[in-house]
């Protein structure tokens, strides 16, 4: 007993983009949106764990760090930078347009 299967057709329309579509960020503002987000966050980190991790080796201290800052920063705040930027750059864009 033999089935023939029909494929299913695939759709391939695709749309032009919008005069009103923005790119994506070049990776060098994605990388100084990064940096933004990661300073302030590694600097009251440091702030924070001062007055107990004196005496912890460099390696300690970095280790305990990174583990709160960058869940922090790839979860919440580099997002929410990309979100305003996004907001920033579409507002620029329509006023060009």
């Amino acid at each position: 007993m033999t089935t023939t299967q029909n494929p299913t057709p695939v759709a391939t329309a695709t749309t032009a983009p919008s005069a009103s579509t923005v790119r994506p960020p070049s990776i060098h503002v994605r990388a100084l949106l990064t940096w933004i987000a990661i300073f302030p966050l590694v600097t009251l980190g440091l702030t924070a764990i001062a007055p107990f991790a004196e005496t912890w080796p460099p390696a300690l201290r970095a280790f305990a760090l990174t583990i709160v800052v960058v869940p922090l920063a790839v979860y919440l705040v580099v997002p929410q930078l990309l979100k305003v930027h996004g907001g920033l750059a579409r507002r620029f864009a329509s006023r060009r347009a």
